[in-house]
């Protein structure tokens, strides 16, 4: 794609290194913040140098936050005795949309995919058996999507906290398999949710 302008082709350039953006939607977004006005466009900036420049993950679930340990670590309304194990912040949004959970959570930073290289150790598992090991918690909800990785990552997390005194659950199958709960209706996800049952009877299946 050649550019008149070597301003445009490297804001064209930026934006296209981002994930789904490719050059041309990159350069319709160019010409959108042109058209606008210099304060908006000042705001917009401002805004994702301060995201880059505050952002920090939890201590201790791992959540996107400005803070040591995120809002809902904090809040003290929330069942500190109940944690559902997500892949990732989308995953988390996904729930809380629900306003069917008001447990903690902890967020693995992915899935176990041997095709991709990721392993175990590269995931915020050992993390989550020490939380497990040092609070006491009553219940773990397994809140991973219907696909390979997710049940792979799943039946491992099973396998190390199984000895525990800690009930494992994991959500009803109103989930389609191979969907990704950022994709799955708020309704269905919550009633995933409320109706889980016991990871190890999905076993028996």
């Amino acid at each position: 794609m050649n550019f008149s302008s070597k301003l445009i082709e490297n804001a064209v350039n930026a934006l296209s290194s981002m994930p789904g953006i490719g050059k041309r939607t990159a350069l319709r977004l160019v010409l959108n913040l042109i058209k606008k006005e210099k304060e908006e466009v000042h705001t917009i900036s401002n805004s994702l140098k301060e995201l880059v420049d505050k952002i920090n993950y939890c201590e201790s679930c791992y959540n996107i936050s400005e803070e040591r340990i995120c809002k809902i670590c904090n809040d003290y309304s929330r069942n500190k005795k109940i944690i559902c194990v997500i892949r990732d912040f989308r995953d988390l949004i996904a729930i809380e949309n629900t306003n069917e959970y008001k447990g903690l959570y902890h967020i693995l930073g992915g899935l176990i995919s041997p095709m991709e290289g990721i392993n175990p150790n590269d995931l915020n598992i050992n993390s989550l058996i020490e939380r497990i090991k040092k609070n006491p918690i009553d219940e773990i909800i397994l809140a991973l999507s219907t696909t390979m990785e997710g049940e792979t990552t799943n039946f491992f997390i099973y396998k190390k906290i199984m000895n525990y005194n800690v009930k494992i659950t994991t959500m009803s199958r109103g989930i389609s398999i191979g969907d990704e709960l950022e994709y799955t209706d708020e309704i269905t996800l919550g009633r995933s949710l409320t109706n889980r049952q016991l990871f190890e009877t999905t076993l028996e299946k």
